[in-house]
């Protein structure tokens, strides 16, 4: 099978990790050699409940027996959807209550950001420098790393950065900016968390300038930080929020959500601002709402601050400089760049499952299941500690 995967499947990298993937539950994959590796990533925060989650798969098969694709987005009334985006209004505070379904993290940054440019009628979009919202050609056009963007130019036009948490830098908002798109922690820069207030003036002066504030929650969404969604942390209110990943327990999908009067906007002058397929899928829409319901209904959300503080408790070391983040959205940040490579490798040998982030190169990412036990989490630490002690 791995020879097939290789030959007939395109690869993202040269030395992909190759596990053969027999079945997973709970937080474990297992491979077809019947070993179980104890899942630290979750999926890249995809798997917010773990592994086939039972109410999940319940859910699905429900909704898979009614009806699967029927129409294009927008069409017809589907239950599962409808059900969703109302749930999700009422939980999301004032102005955010209209939610449009797509089918990732990236399509979802690219319609917001087409919503902010035909909302203000403006063309300018400001990111933040080491900031990642995806690979299409939008949302990589938002990206400062040139040696990702050179080969693939040309792309989106009047894009320019500014340093995450640098005040100073606010003054770059001006009047012709249609939005600033921020990561509310940043992911692939090595979960990097917003300080002293610094979010809500980023919101202020947009507010001033008449630009609308996208943030992007694909990662550091439902549950994962402590707070349904992240920017409840830090007491600033998007204008429009993107928010994909964890959404569906593993199934793909994304969303961005706005006001109604922003919304409509993507209606008319021209109708069909954002058209998709497969965008609110009931059989995925049924997976995002059991999702919804089991986070909104228990106490995992608020239990992620506390496994985080065991986290930090237990993975103490001399190689381990700094753990980054909030939650179970933890980076270990390594002594060196070589220490991080190593103990994801090593992990991997010892069936616990580790990764690295996209641009901090002395990162270990720990992302897993909002479900994952104390008892796993002691596990999965003591494979760390004794790699590290032997590296």
């Amino acid at each position: 099978m791995s020879k097939d995967f290789l030959k007939y499947q395109a690869q993202t990298s040269p030395y992909p990790l190759g596990m053969e993937v027999s079945h997973a539950s709970g937080s474990y994959i297992y491979d077809t050699n019947g070993n179980a590796h104890l899942d630290f990533v979750a999926g890249v925060s995809a798997c917010t409940l773990g592994h086939c989650h039972p109410k999940v798969v319940s859910a699905i098969k429900e909704q898979v027996e009614k009806y699967m694709h029927v129409m294009v987005y927008g069409e017809y009334v589907q239950s599962p959807a409808t059900t969703y985006t109302k749930l999700l209004a009422d939980n999301l505070p004032e102005p955010l209550e209209v939610t449009y379904l797509v089918n990732s993290g990236t399509e979802a940054i690219e319609g917001a950001l087409k919503l902010a440019r035909r909302y203000t009628g403006r063309s300018e979009i400001i990111a933040a420098k080491s900031a990642y919202h995806g690979n299409t050609m939008g949302s990589l056009s938002l990206m400062d790393f040139e040696e990702r963007k050179s080969v693939f130019r040309p792309l989106l036009p009047d894009i320019y950065h500014i340093e995450f948490n640098n005040e100073k830098d606010l003054e770059k908002i001006t009047h012709k900016t249609a939005c600033v798109i921020l990561e509310t922690i940043q992911g692939g820069a090595g979960f990097i968390l917003p300080k002293n207030g610094y979010l809500k003036k980023v919101k202020e002066r947009c507010k001033e300038m008449g630009a609308l504030l996208i943030l992007d929650e694909i990662q550091p969404g439902f549950g994962r930080t402590g707070k349904l969604f992240a920017f409840a942390h830090f007491d600033c209110i998007p204008d429009i929020l993107v928010i994909g990943k964890g959404m569906a327990s593993g199934l793909p999908v994304g969303a961005f959500t706005s006001s109604k009067e922003i919304m409509h906007t993507l209606s008319e002058n021209p109708k069909m601002g954002h058209i998709t397929t497969f965008g609110g899928n009931p059989v995925i829409a049924a997976s995002s709402l059991a999702t919804l319901d089991v986070l909104l209904n228990s106490s995992l959300i608020e239990d992620t601050l506390k496994k985080e503080l065991l986290f930090k408790k237990l993975l103490k070391h001399p190689k381990i400089k700094e753990i980054r983040g909030r939650g179970l959205m933890l980076a270990l940040i390594m002594d060196s760049p070589e220490t991080a490579n190593k103990l994801v490798l090593h992990a991997k040998d010892k069936n616990l499952i580790l990764f690295w982030l996209l641009f901090e190169n002395r990162a270990v990412r720990i992302s897993p299941p909002l479900t994952i036990t104390e008892k796993e989490i002691q596990e999965g630490c003591e494979i760390i500690l004794a790699l590290l002690n032997s590296l």
